[in-house]
């Protein structure tokens, strides 16, 4: 049972370390596609009309994939506050209840995104080479994500310690 657990949180780990990273690319990312349009507008007085609905998709994903990381370590959704004036039973039932509340409210977010993401695909993006849908890809991939390291905290019982160097 311990090789088993620990090999499954290596492996939730695995998929942590992935989410940050892709986050940390997306934010950075963001805000050269911001410096760009900036740039191109107050500068070259030729604004770029990709990089609002670039800027756009890549905050869905570094919001929503950070926001994963935060369910993963029990600071989202973790109603901290009542958690720590309550005696140690009801304690663990408003654990239970808040990461409940997590993979639920992840698993709908990842119902409702891909839905949106799969039916706007062929209607092409404004201002941008891409399809719609992809701007429903943060709120699809993301929210999954917070279901899955909700239901990890669900089963396992214990908040996950961040092992992403930086993070």
């Amino acid at each position: 049972m311990t090789a088993k657990r620990s090999g499954l949180t290596g492996a939730f780990d695995l998929l942590a370390n992935a989410t940050v990273t892709i986050a940390s690319i997306s934010l950075v990312s963001l805000v050269l596609v911001l410096a760009w349009q900036v740039i191109g507008r107050y500068v070259l007085n030729a604004s770029p009309g990709w990089t609002e609905p670039v800027a756009l998709t890549l905050m869905s994903i570094s919001a929503l994939f950070g926001a994963a990381i935060a369910v993963r370590a029990e600071s989202h959704f973790s109603f901290p506050t009542v958690m720590e004036s309550s005696p140690p039973v009801i304690r663990s039932f408003l654990r239970f209840v808040s990461r409940l509340i997590g993979v639920i409210f992840g698993a709908a977010l990842s119902w409702f995104g891909f839905f949106l993401m799969i039916d706007s695909w062929e209607t092409p993006m404004a201002g941008a080479p891409a399809p719609e849908g992809l701007t429903y890809a943060g709120l699809a991939f993301g929210g999954a994500l917070i279901g899955i390291f909700a239901l990890e905290r669900l089963l396992t019982g214990s908040p996950a310690k961040l092992t992403h160097e930086g993070a």
